[in-house]
């Protein structure tokens, strides 16, 4: 797949990725921002603001002026707030590809953030961080997240607490835009039917860029903050539980792996399906099929720039929990210690689900736009499908067997859970 990247100047990063025989376009904005870079006085505030950035602009003063225009051209929208950076966009026909850079960079640049509004929008915010403390299979993975970095930025929830949320005012918004919102800090890309924008010219380039110099390219460039990378440090195996009445048991087991630029990447990938990536996993066949302690369980890696993470979650069978947790470190350390081989045949089934379900993925212009954008965004680099095929298909099963001995020791190891549970040293102990 071929994509254009130009760059505009004040510093704004430019991607058009045309995929052939689409008539649909993805425009997504990407900001370099996330709730790592927020304080203790305004943490989940670049999820709030996801929020309100569609509540109204100079341009578009209510928030139905706006998604009666998205919906009046049959366009999906959506916005979105990870750790470290945060994304706007817009997917529809390619014939409206003007009208939508129109539209976001209205959002991004000229929202009102009325008071009023942001008064109104906190309700709503509480009431998604409830439905997320009501949803243990999702809030397992924060409990683990604030066990793994501890009492710093990357430890705390996207959302906020309530308490917080309830305190913010327009200045926390403004200061926060202000601080974080730079031409330079954001990269803006068009994937899907981009060949198509206009009728009368035949793709190139240029198309995307002139759009987006024409609704960017005033935006005046400035400095933005920066976080300090962090070092993972552990010295033993840790545990944490929050507690709380349920029918399930939900953990997630995991130990510090590699950041984002890490040789160590797609090996630390096929090492994840080989353990936990489909029905057919080492760990989904062990714990589900021959001993039904869980109903799911899967392993994933988490990859930022400074640090990263290998996890396996579950929920499992609430007094079969201390077999379950076992059971998967027991399979951990088979493939690490070499006990259970990775043999031909098992690397080629996972190279081949690991490559079909990234091939899958490249079939929605969403996917394409954020693939690309979040390399550009968070590397400064970008990966074609192509060079990441290659990748998958160049590891070895000493590679997989080597990086799982580096990370499976048991002074690395940190699982969370949530469940009827009290006793942490209890657990602890079937870490050692």
């Amino acid at each position: 797949m071929i994509y254009h990247k130009s760059t505009l100047s004040n510093g704004l990063r430019v991607l058009s990725v045309p995929m052939e025989g689409f008539k649909s376009v993805t425009l997504l904005f990407l900001v370099g921002t996330g709730s790592r870079y927020e304080n203790r006085k305004n943490n989940g505030i670049s999820h709030f603001l996801e929020h309100m950035v569609y509540k109204g602009t100079k341009n578009r003063p209510n928030y139905m002026d706006i998604l009666a225009e998205i919906e009046g051209m049959g366009g999906a929208w959506n916005a979105f707030t990870s750790k470290d950076h945060t994304g706007f966009y817009i997917k529809a026909a390619n014939t409206h590809t003007e009208q939508l850079f129109d539209i976001l960079s209205d959002v991004l640049l000229n929202p009102l953030l009325k008071e009023e509004e942001i008064e109104k929008e906190k309700g709503v915010i509480v009431e998604e961080i409830n439905m997320y403390e009501d949803t243990p299979m999702h809030k397992v993975a924060e409990v683990f997240d604030s066990l793994f970095f501890g009492d710093i930025p990357l430890g705390w929830d996207i959302a906020g607490t309530p308490e917080l949320v309830r305190s913010f005012n327009r200045q926390t918004f403004t200061d926060y835009l202000d601080q974080h919102y730079a031409p330079s800090n954001m990269v803006v890309v068009a994937a899907g039917g981009v060949s198509e924008a206009s009728k009368t010219q035949s793709f190139k380039d240029v198309k995307i860029s002139d759009l987006a110099e024409k609704y960017l390219g005033k935006w005046e460039a400035r400095d933005f903050h920066k976080t300090e990378n962090i070092k993972h440090e552990q010295s033993g195996p840790r545990v944490k539980i929050k507690y709380k009445k349920t029918e399930q048991a939900h953990m997630v087991l995991g130990v510090p792996a590699y950041p984002l630029n890490s040789p160590e990447k797609y090996n630390l990938a096929m090492l994840s399906t080989v353990l936990g990536g489909g029905a057919s996993s080492r760990l989904f066949d062990e714990v589900r099929e021959k001993r039904g302690l869980a109903y799911y369980v899967r392993s994933a890696e988490e990859e930022y720039v400074d640090v990263g993470q290998f996890a396996v979650q579950a929920g499992v069978v609430i007094n079969k929990t201390e077999e379950a947790v076992k059971v998967m470190l027991n399979e951990l350390y088979l493939l690490a210690n070499g006990t259970r081989k990775l043999e031909q045949t098992e690397l080629t089934k996972a190279k081949e689900l690991l490559k079909g379900h990234f091939i899958l993925s490249l079939e929605d212009s969403k996917n394409v736009a954020g693939m690309y954008g979040t390399d550009e965004l968070l590397e400064g680099k970008v990966r074609t499908d192509d060079e990441i095929l290659a990748k998958i298909d160049a590891v070895t099963a000493e590679d997989v067997v080597r990086v799982a001995r580096d990370l499976f020791k048991p002074e690395k190891l940190n699982l969370a859970i949530i469940g009827p549970f009290e006793d942490e040293e209890k657990l602890r102990k079937l870490l050692v």
